[in-house]
């Protein structure tokens, strides 16, 4: 049993050997492209005010008909996208290639003081602006109750 693997011969070596090429991969059947189309990671802010939850996520480059906002099952705010890749020429040398390109999707469980049937979206700037108005917290009905003896 040899203790260096054969990578370069080509064969796969004994079940027994621990540098063997026929061990146990955890990525084999996932499929990796040099384009860089893998899922893409938008950044997203939230912040609590008196009045609402608000969401801001940076999606430079986008036009508002390339990102969809909604609402799932009445508690999840959903934000997806996709930021398609800039058309090659084939007279251009890229040196670089940095800006991710493909889809996104982003998923908020929002509080149960949510008022989901009144959530606004706007974009300006390159960044997506969510608004979810919070309902009032009632406050509770005081009674002073007379004590009587």
């Amino acid at each position: 049993m040899s203790l260096i693997p054969s990578i370069f011969s080509g064969r796969r070596s004994n079940v027994f050997d621990p540098f063997s090429l026929d061990m146990w991969d955890p990525f084999k059947g996932f499929h990796f492209s040099a384009d860089n189309s893998a899922l893409v990671n938008i950044r997203v802010d939230w912040k609590e005010t008196p009045e609402a939850h608000v969401f801001k996520a940076d999606i430079p480059g986008l036009k508002k008909e390339e990102v969809k906002v909604h609402i799932e099952d009445d508690r999840f705010l959903h934000i997806s996208g996709e930021r398609n890749v800039e058309k090659e020429d084939k007279n251009d040398t890229w040196h670089r290639v940095e800006r991710s390109s493909g889809k996104f999707v982003r998923k908020f469980r929002l509080p149960d003081n949510a008022k989901v049937d009144q959530v606004k979206a706007s974009v300006e700037n390159g960044v997506l602006t969510v608004t979810v108005p919070k309902e009032e917290v009632k406050k509770p009905d005081v009674k002073a109750i007379e004590i009587s003896g």
